[in-house]
């Protein structure tokens, strides 16, 4: 018998767990470190794990029985089919399990599973869409470093680079430039030891400081704003009517919204709820046969 019903978002960045009884009431929350597929099927269940210990913990529960909650996923990583596969094959126990995208329970959680479009901008990017017909559209989210614009991973790579080129002496120092050769180990051979171990995640972890100088560095500013257009790109190739209410999500999501071009800003509004509270929606409707 299903006791519990438990919501996940797991991405390149964090774990957030949302932990309910079987009737959806919320008991408690959790949060651990990354669970994005990419940085491998073991890890990304042990962030899992730990994050639902402390909620269950919250409720003081110290030993839940796995096999009495259901779980939701929405993870980082899941468009790869034998990362999702393998995934789900490595399932410890839970009764039932349900698994999309972190996009996807991004879109149901910020429209409460209503017809609306988000772009979810947090270590990587990606929109989604659910039609007025039920239907389903994605933009993005082909990953780092090809794919995932303006999200965080995409935002520190261009950082990296302008460092690059300050300490070559091709661009100008300043104070922006100088906390990201600090933040990335102070000089040349230190970055390129940095470059040479880094994932989507530590460029990621730069982001901050681009938002942090983006009112008065040029080129911090000049990076935002381009993360600004490429999410007005995915949101228009989401519901080029632009009809449909607008969510931005993800850490960078607010802080982005200074930069939209005015028009997206004015149809944009706050999302409802989180990937989290999706994917417990998502696996109320999947054990009601939904």
């Amino acid at each position: 018998m299903i006791e519990y019903l438990i919501g996940v978002d797991g991405g390149g960045t964090g774990t957030r767990v949302r932990l309910a009884r079987a009737d959806g009431a919320e008991l408690a929350q959790g949060a651990s470190g990354p669970s994005g597929l990419s940085l491998g099927i073991d890890l990304a269940w042990q962030a899992i794990q730990d994050a639902v210990a402390k909620a269950f913990a919250a409720i003081g529960i110290t030993s839940p029985a796995l096999g009495s909650a259901a779980i939701g996923l929405g993870l980082a990583g899941v468009h790869n089919p034998q990362w999702a596969a393998q995934f789900a094959a490595a399932n410890p126990g839970y009764a039932a399990l349900r698994l999309a995208s972190d996009g996807f329970t991004t879109l149901i959680g910020a429209h409460q599973g209503q017809a609306g479009t988000i772009v979810a901008i947090g270590t990587g990017s990606v929109g989604q869409a659910l039609l007025p017909d039920g239907s389903e559209r994605e933009v993005g989210g082909w990953g780092f470093p090809s794919g995932d614009e303006a999200s965080g991973g995409w935002i520190g790579l261009r950082a990296i680079n302008h460092i690059q080129q300050v300490i070559d002496g091709r661009k100008t120092n300043s104070a922006f430039a100088q906390e990201i050769i600090d933040a990335c180990g102070g000089e040349r051979n230190a970055i390129q030891v940095w470059i040479g171990t880094a994932t989507q995640t530590s460029y990621a972890s730069l982001a901050p400081i681009v938002v942090k100088h983006a009112p008065t560095n040029a080129t911090a500013n000049a990076l935002l704003t381009e993360a600004a257009l490429e999410v007005a790109s995915i949101a228009h190739a989401l519901d080029p009517s632009a009809t449909l209410p607008l969510a931005l999500c993800g850490g960078l999501g607010a802080p982005l919204r200074a930069y939209l071009p005015a028009a997206l800003l004015a149809r944009s509004v706050a999302p409802c709820g989180d990937a989290a509270s999706g994917a417990l929606r998502m696996i109320a409707l999947h054990l009601k046969g939904k």
